[in-house]
Formats: C-alpha cells, sequence, structure tokens
C-alpha cells in the first residue's frame, strides 16, 4: 500500500480540526500561512489538500476572503454514483438496475414507517402532485420533474437532508439514461395509478398497504431496466 502524499496526510488533518474545533459550514478556517505553520508543510501541500477538500465540499475557498468549512453537501457522491451507473449501464452491465434495486429498497423500507405519521398538509402536497401527473397523462407522458417532486414530498416529513440527497442520486442516474429507456412508452395512466395509490395507502396510515403500492410501482421500473431477451435481441 503506497504512503499517503503529504497532502493527502494534510486533508485528514484539516478534516480532523474541523471535527475537534467544532466548526460548522461557513465558519472560517485558519489561514493558508497559518495552516503551513501549524501542520508544518509547504505551501504547495496545503493548497493541493484544500484544492481537493474543496471538490468534495468539506471547505469552500472564497478568492479575497479566506477558507470555510464547506456545505458538506452529498453532490459529489451523488454525482459519482450516477456517473458509474450510466456508465457501467451503457457497457450493457446492470449498473442502473443495481441502483434502482438499492432505491426500492430504500423507499420500500421507509415508505411504511412514515404513513404512520404524514401531516396533513403534506397529503395535500401529494394529492396536488398527483392531480399534475393526471394533467400531464393528458399530453402522453408525465414529467421526470413532478415525479421526482412527489418521491421527495413522501419524505418531507422525516426532515432527512442526507435522505433527499441519496434519492436525488438516483434520479440524476436515471436522467443519464433516460434517452435509452424511453420513458414514453410507459403508460401515464399506469404511473398516475400507481402513485394515486401510494398517497391513499399514506394517507390512510395503513403502513403495509403502503409497502405493496410501492413495491408495485417498482415492479414496473425493473421490468423497463431488465435487458433483453437473448432470442429478442437477436432478432433486433
Amino acid at each position: 500500500m503506497a504512503r499517503p502524499t503529504m497532502a493527502q496526510d494534510i486533508e485528514r488533518w484539516i478534516k480532523e480540526l474541523i471535527l475537534e474545533r467544532r466548526l460548522a459550514p461557513g465558519d472560517a478556517l485558519p489561514t493558508e500561512t497559518e495552516l503551513m505553520e501549524l501542520f508544518g508543510a509547504g505551501r504547495v501541500s496545503v493548497r493541493e489538500a484544500l484544492k481537493s477538500l474543496q471538490a468534495v465540499n468539506v471547505v469552500e475557498i472564497r478568492r479575497g476572503y479566506g477558507t470555510f468549512v464547506g456545505s458538506l453537501s452529498l453532490s459529489p457522491f451523488a454525482e459519482g454514483l450516477a456517473f458509474r451507473a450510466a456508465v457501467r449501464h451503457c457497457q450493457g452491465e446492470p449498473g442502473l438496475a443495481e441502483l434502482m434495486k438499492v432505491r426500492e429498497a430504500l423507499e420500500a423500507g421507509l415508505v411504511g414507517a412514515v404513513a404512520a405519521g404524514v401531516p396533513d398538509e403534506d397529503i395535500e402536497v401529494l394529492r396536488a402532485l398527483v392531480a399534475k401527473m393526471e394533467e400531464e397523462a393528458g399530453t402522453g407522458r408525465v414529467a421526470r420533474s413532478t415525479d421526482r417532486a412527489f418521491h421527495l414530498a413522501l419524505y418531507a416529513s422525516l426532515d432527512n437532508h442526507l435522505l433527499s440527497e441519496v434519492l436525488d442520486a438516483f434520479w440524476a442516474a436515471m436522467d443519464r439514461v433516460r434517452e435509452d429507456l424511453d420513458d414514453g412508452h410507459q403508460d401515464p395512466s399506469v404511473t398516475c395509478s400507481q402513485h394515486r395509490e401510494i398517497v391513499d395507502a399514506v394517507a390512510a396510515a395503513d403502513g403495509l398497504r403502503a409497502v405493496r403500492a410501492m413495491r408495485t410501482h417498482f415492479d414496473g421500473i425493473r421490468t423497463r431496466l431488465a435487458p433483453p431477451e437473448p432470442a429478442r435481441a437477436a432478432r433486433l
């Protein structure tokens, strides 16, 4: 195993410094010169470490103002996850299908618990989104943005930003290959009925029904992601 470089050591030390000083996003970090003195490192290594940490939102470098704790957003992770799945899908591998299995496990595992306590105002939001889907279905296609908004709103009561970012990673992966999947072939009336059933189950606080509805919803997605049968592929 190769020994970490000085820049990599500094990355780790800066993370430890943030934890030790209990710094929060937006808080100022020591200046570049102070970091050099603190870690006994050269300017090049410190700058390399800061740039690496900036790329993953651990720090934010504001030119002329200094360096601050970053947003700590998972967007770089989400983008990497989406890109990996998309590349594997384009190579004929089940990268996207695997990602969707994880998403199904996550949503089906959460929706039962969510059903026990969704506020009335959230139910109203979900019903409004289903109504919007039904309007869009008249054009022959439910907008992905509406579908995406529905799934995010479904778990809003959990107030879990990590969950929202992870779910967004799944949507980003799907968006990267949406032309290959051609969502226009999915019956929009089925999309509407499946989402309506999820809302009805959640509104009734019926966890088991909500889980069944979510599983049924993912049945269609699995079918669309399944590779073609050899005989059919040969004819094509």
